[in-house]
């Protein structure tokens, strides 16, 4: 599939060495005013080049909107656009035509399809991830109607991480460094490490958080749409990506049911709750509380090193790639991660318009 979503739906299209990046934005309502500032804003944090722990494919990624938009406006219509590749350099792949990268999509893309594009991932590769950001940018505009924001920021890279909860964190200070890590310190040792990385030809992964603002009580299905079960499907989705959890997560394994339960109460003329291991979502559906979540990245498994694999005749073989590649995917994968909680949570503030009819 490569659509996600039921009412706000992104199709997207593309790949890597390919002409263009692109999507198709369906279910959007007609009247909203498009900042597109805010949307190139939105892709310049993802785009490669933009420092030097990230890949130097020198790309603009500037988006072209082909339909949908008027004066400015949406128009209740299918918003079409594309971001022309420009700085494929795919001989670097030639080498890997008939050879499968150990952890990457090639043998399994071959088994499915028969064959594959060997140039960059082809359909696999994280560049086509430029489209969920573009749908996430219009999603988050729509969203900020509502005055819901998300905020996504590197909380770990490798063993290296904020040991901090987000509410003692200034989550303004997230695009102050290029690690994109709001605790200070703590992102110059995570710089520190991704250089070692890169000086070693080899990669890192860590974690990425978020937490969701605004988001009113009753959003979400009761069975097989749940909230949580929505943002982890778009989550696991993304390129690289081995773990979810949201609320307490695994760490709430550790607490009893005493413990762990969030207590109802009344302030200021609002019910609200004690404590959030729920991490905002009760029964599937939001309580009205924060909504915070972490999402563990693996290290990519592009080395610039030589490896042991096959090839496709099943022979064993040696690659040593060329190219150029981030050693360490978190920084750029920020903007990625709110992307898709934004297309999660517009698709639920519609279902939830709705239901009320």
């Amino acid at each position: 599939m490569n659509t996600i979503g039921r009412i706000f739906r992104l199709t997207s299209y593309g790949e890597s060495h390919g002409a263009a990046i692109g999507g198709v934005i369906d279910g959007c309502p007609a009247g909203l005013k498009i900042d597109l500032e805010f949307i190139q804003r939105e892709l310049d944090r993802r785009k490669p080049g933009q420092s030097h722990i990230t890949t130097q494919r020198a790309e603009g990624d500037k988006v072209e909107f082909l339909s949908g938009i008027f004066e400015g406006y949406t128009m209740g219509t299918p918003i079409g656009f594309m971001i022309k590749n420009q700085d494929q350099h795919s001989a670097d792949y030639n080498d890997l035509k008939d050879v499968y990268r150990p952890s990457h999509a090639d043998y399994t893309y071959d088994q499915k399809y028969g064959m594959r594009d060997h140039r960059g991932g082809g359909r696999s590769s994280a560049r086509e991830t430029i489209a969920r950001v573009v749908a996430g940018a219009i999603a988050k505009i729509l969203l900020s109607e509502s005055g819901i924001k998300i905020n996504g920021y590197v909380s770990q890279v490798g063993q290296i991480r904020i040991d901090k909860p987000y509410q003692e964190l200034d989550l303004n200070l997230t695009e102050s460094n290029i690690v994109r890590c709001p605790d200070p310190e703590t992102a110059k040792k995570m710089i520190h490490r991704i250089e070692q990385a890169g000086r070693d030809h080899d990669t890192v992964g860590g974690v990425v958080s978020g937490v969701i603002t605004g988001v009113p009580s009753g959003w979400g299905e009761p069975v097989f749409n749940k909230l949580h079960a929505d943002l982890g499907h778009a989550m696991l989705g993304i390129n690289a990506v081995k773990g979810f959890e949201y609320g307490s997560g695994f760490a709430g394994t550790e607490l009893s049911g005493s413990e762990h339960n969030d207590v109802f109460i009344k302030k200021e003329g609002h019910v609200t709750t004690i404590t959030n291991h729920s991490g905002g979502i009760q029964g599937g559906i939001s309580n009205g509380q924060d909504i915070y979540w972490r999402v563990a990245f693996k290290p990519i498994a592009t080395l610039l090193k030589e490896q042991q694999t096959i090839n496709k005749e099943q022979q064993q073989t040696t690659i040593n790639p060329k190219g150029r590649h981030d050693p360490c995917v978190l920084p750029r994968a920020v903007p990625i991660v709110e992307a898709m909680a934004a297309i999660i949570l517009a698709d639920h503030l519609l279902l939830s318009r709705l239901s009320k009819l």
